[in-house]
Parts: structure tokens; sequence; C-alpha cells
């Protein structure tokens, strides 16, 4: 049983106090950075997701950092949160999401950007890689492709291939039946989408898809972005996300893609998004997913470091 949140003991440190808010600067460079991007205006479905980077940083309390099946402490990763972007839907909200992201990369070896929306995802892989989107990967996990026209939560795959990602750099994991349409469907295998449909998933082995699908997105070798769109889950799991749809992936699955995207050395960030935390049930379970997303990130990062076995 985890401690109450008033509770104090020394043995049981938790991943809120090992996350800290003090400046990279003062630490030397992090390995793993913590942003929130607080993006809700543009949304297709009206939502509360500017509220969701400080739920998941309160869940974090409800954590430690041991890895009691890896037999490892994601403690032993030097960790920082840069905290949240000023007004990410504001005028020039986007540049100041690309600039945070910017210097991030500068910081640390893997950003984790808490959303916030999936608009959020444009902008940070912008500014995450300098800019020169032909030199990068993406792989989402999503049930939707959000190709969509415009610049809403809908759209960020269709305005980064726009904005130069060759669409044979996008690998897209979990695309639900009866959540897209033919239209879309069509434009993804126009752009040389590589589509992995939710029905695909059942039996997998997830960390030897993952790494196939990073393998397709680096292209040999580029650096990748992963978007975590919540709403992939099985909507029972995750309430918080309303465009969720029942038979989507596991709580535990998603788990186990946040590891393996952490561990593998080709992914530089990692985006949560399309969680409203105002309309989470009571358990919080959504926004304590999130947190555990952020953790089994940090895990896998361990790996990749040589500071834990891959158990």
């Amino acid at each position: 049983m985890s401690p109450t949140r008033d509770a104090a003991d020394p043995l049981w440190p938790r991943a809120s106090a090992w996350i800290t808010a003090q400046g990279t600067e003062e630490r030397g460079r992090a390995d793993i950075a913590v942003l929130g991007v607080p993006a809700y205006r543009t949304s297709i479905t009206p939502t509360g997701a500017h509220a969701t980077p400080a739920a998941v940083r309160d869940s974090l309390a409800r954590y430690s950092t041991w890895a009691t099946s890896r037999g490892f402490d994601v403690s032993s990763l030097r960790a920082v949160d840069l905290g949240d972007v000023t007004e990410p839907d504001g005028p020039d909200g986007e540049a100041r999401v690309s600039l945070a992201a910017s210097r991030a990369a500068e910081q640390c070896d893997l950003l984790v950007a808490i959303g916030g929306d999936n608009s959020i995802t444009f902008p940070l892989v912008r500014g995450l890689f300098g800019g020169d989107l032909s030199a990068c990967g993406l792989v989402t996990t999503d049930a939707h492709h959000d190709l969509r026209d415009g610049e809403t939560n809908g759209s960020p795959v269709r305005r980064l291939i726009d904005g130069g990602l060759p669409g044979s750099h996008v690998v897209q994991i979990g695309i639900a039946d009866f959540s897209n349409s033919p239209a879309y469907a069509s434009r993804a295998r126009e752009y040389g989408i590589t589509v992995v449909p939710r029905a695909a998933l059942r039996g997998a082995v997830l960390s030897d898809l993952i790494t196939r699908a990073i393998d397709v997105a680096s292209a040999g070798g580029l650096p990748v972005f992963v978007d975590i769109d919540v709403d992939v889950c099985d909507r029972a799991e995750v309430p918080a996300c309303p465009s969720a749809a029942p038979g989507g992936i596991s709580a535990d699955e998603l788990r186990q893609i946040a590891f393996a995207c952490g561990r593998d050395p080709r992914v530089r960030g990692i985006d949560i998004a399309e969680i409203d935390a105002t309309i989470d049930a009571p358990d919080r379970r959504t926004v304590r997913l999130a947190a555990l997303l952020v953790l089994e990130a940090a895990a896998g990062l361990c790996v990749r470091k040589g500071l834990g076995a891959d158990g």
C-alpha cells in the first residue's frame, strides 16, 4: 500500500520529489525533462485539457521511483521540470511552445511534454528538431489519423507533413475502426503513412512492434518524436479522454509502449495528450495513468543509458 498524501516517509520517496523544478543550469544537463503544454482552445471537442499538466504533476506524488519488476530506481536519472508554456493557445503561442522544445533539446536527452490537447504535437516537433521536419520521424499512438484541415487538435500530423515531414517517416499505431473516415484514410495512404490498426495490436509483442515502427519513422537513423494520444485506450480506462471508444488498448499496453519508446535511443521526445482532467473519474484514473507513462518512459531511458536491466 502506498502512503497517504499527507504521510511523510523517508523510506518511500515520491516521484514528484524526484522531478524537481530546479533549473538545469544549476544541475547540469538533465537526462529527462518534463514540460507542460496546456493547450485546449482549438480542440474540436470542448475540453478542459489545460488543467491536465498540473493534475499529472499532482498524481506523481502518488507514485515512487522504484520499478519492482525491473529491479531499479528511475531516480538514478537526472530529472527536471521545465514548468508550463505560458498561453500556448494565445498569440504566438505555438512559437513559445517551439522555443521551449528547442531549449529543452539542448538541456536533456529525452523531453516528455504533458498536454493539453493534440495540437501540441506540431509546435513540439518543429521546435525539438530545429524546424527541419525532413530530418525527423513521427510515431503516433492514436485512435485517429489527425489529418484534418485547419489548425486544431485534429490536424497536427497533416500540418507536420505540409511543413516538410515526409509521410513515409510517419507511423500511426492503434487507428480505430469507426473513429475515422474514408477521406482521411485515403489521405493517409496518399501521404505514404504506415498505419497499424487497433486490430493488429491484438496478440502482438508490443516491444517488437514499437521497434519496427521506430525503424520506419527513423528512416535509417533520424531522430524520432512519439505522440501518445491517450484516447488510443479503452474508454473505461481513460474516462478523461473525450474521444476514447470502447475496445481501445489497455492502460497496461500503453505503459508498455511508453517504456519501449523511452528505451529507444532514436526517440528524443514524447508527448502525452488528449486528457481532460476536469472530467476524469473520481479516482483520477486517467491522470494517474499519464503520470505512470512519464515514469515508464523514464524507466525505458534508464535501460537506454545502462542504468538498469531490461527486465
